[in-house]
């Protein structure tokens, strides 16, 4: 092997490593829920749908997570989250899930529909990784995944009150 063809595959494998990096995606986002059991709940099924580092605040009811965007995303960690009971800026758990929580983890969810539209919609415009183009107008009168300007919803993957 010539030193042209070494340096040749030698580049080819130096791409190929840089390439394969993880595409880490830091994102917070608003999770319904009241105390320690939920946000070992929360923070575990964030996890088990991918999330590499999943943090719940129980006072500011954000859930902050890392996660690697080349094998998951916000709406698979955003739907776990509801599959275990909790409403979140994402995805709304069944009735079935919320049933199934303790009784203090029980959280109001009118609460927790209002807080999940705020999350998502922001001065007129979608601000968060859930909605498909944040660029257009489609949150009207605080309502997330109402119709846009050209009647449709770029907020469809939002909570909806």
């Amino acid at each position: 092997m010539t030193i042209k063809n070494l340096f040749v595959v030698a580049a080819f494998i130096m791409s190929s490593l840089f390439g394969a990096q993880a595409q880490n995606k830091k994102e917070v986002f608003q999770v319904a829920g009241n105390c320690g059991m939920c946000k070992g709940r929360i923070e575990n099924a964030a996890k088990e749908a991918g999330a590499t580092q999943a943090s719940w605040d129980a006072d500011s009811k954000k859930l902050a997570v890392t996660y690697d965007a080349t094998t998951t995303s916000l709406s698979i960690i955003q739907e776990q989250v509801a599959m275990v009971g909790h409403d979140n800026a994402g995805a709304k758990a069944s009735d079935e899930a919320y049933a199934k929580l303790h009784g203090c983890c029980k959280y109001d969810r009118t609460t927790a529909a209002a807080t999940a539209v705020d999350s998502c919609c922001k001065d007129g415009k979608c601000k968060d990784g859930s909605c498909k183009d944040t660029s257009k107008d489609c949150c009207k009168n605080g309502q997330c995944g109402e119709k846009g300007k050209k009647g449709k919803s770029c907020c469809a993957n939002c909570a909806k009150a």
